[in-house]
């Protein structure tokens, strides 16, 4: 009788254990089926002038985490471990495509084009013929125009767990530009934590290029920027007028707020009694970054640190300038994924590009691209903690 108990207590602990192994494999694969902590796939599912919507995902090995829609080729979340393992989302963004549309911001983590940042009375002449692109900034065409780059649907070429691509065909006349200009974006995420744009271009008719990301980050999740730690290797910027154009002219950064050569922190400078300043209403400005390998490897080119979470962007790029905005036009108009106004000063934008205008400066980089060529360009953004 005996030995007959304990048989059939070893069954049911046998069979509990089963249960429980069951149940517990089934909590695991559901966890890795979950891309994302609070990104419903499906708020993201919409079709927008006969084009479908999506959301695709990339994780890595250390737990950092990139949500990417084909709605303007915009980054919607990066999630990163802060110094304490805490996942923090360092894109301010939202939690639908229905809220991206409704936003008064239309920039939030976007693909700007076909030219990103500001092009004087919206015009530029190539071969003798004048371009007159949309004027939707004080006068003159800020990103291309309305219903630019930011504005389309991407078509999906790949996805993986560690890679999407995205293309794009801007026709030609499209927001004025000439040329049908094919574009693709490949976005890619390695076990260093470092998430890379890489774009190329090809167009059939004369052009001009100048692509960026224009993602607002916030390395605390949320609230004010003004504590964090900037570097910007650039011993000179491109000062602009008070309607924001560049003067055409390349200045030294010494004897400046502008000198951010080593980390400083942004509020011992964004209120500078500096008339450059007082233009933006703090930082909006394109700089000349050092460039040592000719452009063709991405180099160092600017940091950003919070003492707070200890998080630590890098970032590298191939392109010559980059533009460091410290979000002094978001008004609290549009609130984040957590409900809270984003307001100025609660986000930053390291824009890797050429100079704002160049087509109207021949001292700038030139932004031409002809038939035959390639347009390239690469930007990594590396999250560490420290």
């Amino acid at each position: 009788m005996k030995n007959k108990l304990l048989a059939v207590k070893s069954g049911f602990i046998l069979r509990l254990s089963g249960v429980l192994a069951s149940l517990l494999w089934t909590l695991v694969m559901h966890a890795q089926s979950v891309p994302h902590p609070y990104l419903n796939p499906q708020k993201f599912e919409k079709e927008i002038n006969g084009k479908k919507t999506g959301i695709a995902f990339l994780k890595n090995k250390k737990g950092m985490t990139v949500a990417i829609t084909n709605f303007g080729a915009r980054l919607v979340s990066v999630i990163v471990p802060d110094k304490t393992g805490n996942p923090v989302d360092v894109v301010v963004g939202f939690n639908s495509i229905d809220a991206y549309i409704q936003a008064v911001g239309r920039n939030y983590g976007a693909t700007v084009g076909r030219y990103a940042n500001r092009m004087a009375k919206g015009q530029f002449t190539l071969d003798g013929t004048t371009y007159q692109l949309p004027l939707n900034n004080n006068g003159n065409n800020i990103h291309g125009g309305p219903n630019g780059f930011n504005e389309q649907v991407w078509d999906w070429v790949e996805k993986s767990d560690r890679a999407v691509t995205l293309a794009y065909l801007s026709k030609d006349g499209e927001n004025g530009f000439p040329g049908n200009l094919k574009v693709q974006i490949t976005f890619s995420l390695n076990d260093q934590n470092e998430l890379k744009i890489a774009y190329t271009a090809e167009t059939d008719k004369k052009t001009v290029l100048n692509l960026t990301n224009h993602s607002y980050f916030n390395l605390e999740g949320g609230g004010s920027v003004t504590g964090y730690q900037v570097y910007i290797n650039a011993d000179h910027y491109t000062p602009v007028n008070e309607a924001m154009i560049p003067t055409g002219e390349i200045v030294p950064v010494t004897n400046t707020p502008f000198d951010l050569r080593k980390p400083t922190i942004i509020s011992s400078v964004v209120d500078a009694p500096h008339p450059q300043l007082k233009y933006g209403g703090g930082f909006d400005h394109n700089f000349v970054l050092n460039k040592q390998k000719g452009g063709k490897t991405p180099e160092l080119a600017a940091t950003a640190y919070s003492p707070k979470t200890g998080i630590l962007m890098k970032v590298f790029t191939t392109e010559p300038g980059i533009q460091f905005f410290t979000a002094n036009t978001l008004k609290g108009v549009d609130k984040d994924r957590n409900g809270k106004p984003i307001n100025a000063r609660e986000a930053f934008c390291f824009e890797t590009q050429h100079f704002p205008d160049a087509p109207n400066h021949p001292n700038f980089p030139s932004t031409l691209l002809s038939p035959g060529e390639q347009f390239q360009s690469v930007t990594i953004y590396q999250l560490l903690t420290q």
